[in-house]
C-alpha cells in the first residue's frame, strides 16, 4: 500500500508513505545489555540506546529476551530520502493521526522517517490520513 500525501502543511510537495509488510515488536532491554544476536541478517530493525534503556524495534517473528515488549505494530515508511532542511513532514502526518486518536511510535534515520501504529488502528490511520486531504493509493 502506498499513501500519497499531497497536503504537506500547505506545500505542493508530494510525500509517499509505504506500508511495510511485517508486523513489529518494540522491546525494552537493560541499558547495558548487548545487541541480541538474533538480529544478525535481518533486513529491518531499529536500535536506540540511552543511559536508561536499550530499545529495539524488529519483526515480530524474531524472539528476543527483553524486560518488556509490545507486539502488534505496523510501520509506514516515508519513501525517498528526506532532506534535513524539510520541515513539517512528520508533524503533518502525526497531527492527522493524533486528531483521530491514533497513537504512534516514531523512528527517524539519516534518510527517512518511520511511523509505527498499532495493527488494530491501521484502518483508522488510513482513514484519518485520507480525511486530512491525503490521497490513499494501494500498490
Amino acid at each position: 500500500m502506498v499513501l500519497l500525501l499531497n497536503n504537506l502543511q500547505g506545500s505542493h510537495m508530494t510525500i509517499e508513505l509505504e506500508l511495510l509488510t511485517d508486523t513489529f515488536t518494540v522491546h525494552r532491554l537493560h541499558p547495558d545489555d548487548p545487541i541480541p544476536s538474533q538480529l544478525a541478517g535481518e533486513r529491518f530493525y531499529f536500535i536506540g540506546r540511552t543511559e536508561r534503556e536499550l530499545s529495539i524495534v524488529c519483526p515480530e517473528r524474531k524472539v528476543i529476551d527483553s524486560q518488556l515488549s509490545e507486539p502488534g505494530w505496523r510501520a509506514f515508511r516515508v519513501r525517498g530520502q528526506l532532506d534535513f532542511g524539510l520541515t513539517g513532514v512528520l508533524a503533518g502526518i502525526t497531527a492527522s493521526l493524533a486528531d483521530a486518536g491514533v497513537s504512534i511510535f516514531a523512528l527517524s534515520t539519516f534518510e527517512t522517517d518511520i511511523i509505527l501504529i498499532k495493527q488494530d488502528k491501521l484502518d483508522a490511520a488510513v482513514k484519518a490520513l485520507s480525511e486530512s486531504g491525503y490521497t490513499v493509493q494501494e500498490d
